[in-house]
Parts: structure tokens; sequence; C-alpha cells
């Protein structure tokens, strides 16, 4: 079982789960946060720091929010807009630092005006 950003996060990007994450499984695209399903070790830092509630047990979320877990897994394991390769387990997000790309549900979401 993992964690799971989801659509709040979307062009928030605030960070504070990252800094509280001990493992460094949460990754940045462009408009939003990912956890990596296979680096995450479960311990729950991540959630409650989250000012716009966007973080969940994967178990726990709310049926409206359901595409966020399968594309949380997406971001890791498909090829993103502009990389030949899936990102797979690169073993720490620091090294990687903003990737700059998003999943296809996530780009599509429409932007605040």
């Amino acid at each position: 079982m993992t964690y799971v950003i989801a659509e709040p996060c979307i062009d928030v990007l605030d960070r504070a789960c990252v800094d509280e994450c001990p493992v460094d499984c949460i990754y940045e695209g462009e408009r939003s946060l990912y956890i990596h399903p296979d680096e995450c070790v479960d311990c729950g830092a991540c959630e409650p720091v989250c000012p716009v509630e966007a973080i969940y047990y994967e178990d726990d979320l709310p049926a409206a929010l359901e595409p966020y877990r399968e594309d949380n897994a997406r971001f890791f394991a498909e090829p993103l807009p502009g990389r030949g390769e899936p990102l797979g387990a690169p073993g720490g997000a620091t090294k990687l630092g903003a990737l700059g790309v998003d999943t296809p549900l996530v780009a599509s979401h429409p932007k605040p005006e």
C-alpha cells in the first residue's frame, strides 16, 4: 500500500510533504507532486502537513479521486511527455529535481485563471 497525491495538489505544489518525507519518494512534476508507490514506506508523515489535504492513504481515497491512484503510479511506469523512457524507480526525488512534466490526467486539468 502507499499514499497518493490527488487533484487538490494541482497548481499548488506546496512541498511541505517533500520536507517531511523520510525516504525522498515525492517527485515534482510541472503542476503536481507524485508519490512513488514502490519507494513509499507508508509512514504517513506527508499526510498531515499537506495544506490542501491532497494526500490520502490509497485505501482511503474518496471515490471522486480514485483516478489519482493509477495516475501516481503511471507517472513512474509510463514514458512521460518529452521523456523516452519511464522514470522507473530512481531511488529518490532530490537527485532528479523538478521534472517539468505531468501525466495526461494532471496536464489536462483546467488551469486556474
